[in-house]
């Protein structure tokens, strides 16, 4: 099951004018064999990018994957809680003994006891975008 490249080139007009264009070339000029040097290794332009990050905003949230209790905190009940628990637990996120774990917290120390409620726009707040 092939597909040509006049078929793909009718279907993705502009992906291939992209693909074939040189517009938006990058050039590779060195290569590192060793990764560990390679992410130690500053050069001065490198340093004038690191500066001007320092005295951006700090992004804390970067990379950061919300964990079952973080989708909790923005529940106003129990029963959407519940719900979150059974959804995570089901898609295989987290192992059946911690959803019993976090049920059985729900049910004795209610839904606040995981925190306070994350409110709309609660990561742009805490990182400072908005």
């Amino acid at each position: 099951m092939g597909i040509d490249r006049k078929s793909v080139k009718k279907m993705f007009p502009n992906l291939i004018k992209e693909l074939e264009g040189s517009e938006n070339r990058v050039s590779i000029d060195a290569v590192r064999a060793d990764a560990a040097k390679a992410e130690v290794t500053v050069d001065d332009s490198d340093e004038v990018l690191q500066a001007e990050a320092e005295n951006a905003l700090p992004d804390k949230f970067r990379h950061y994957n919300p964990t079952v209790v973080d989708f909790m905190r923005r529940c106003d009940t129990n029963a959407q809680a519940e719900e979150i628990i059974s959804y995570m637990q089901k898609r295989g996120e987290i192992t059946e003994e911690y959803a019993c774990e976090l049920r059985v917290q729900l049910k004795k120390d209610g839904l606040r006891s995981f925190g306070p409620k994350k409110e709309e726009n609660y990561y742009f707040k805490e990182g400072g975008l908005c």
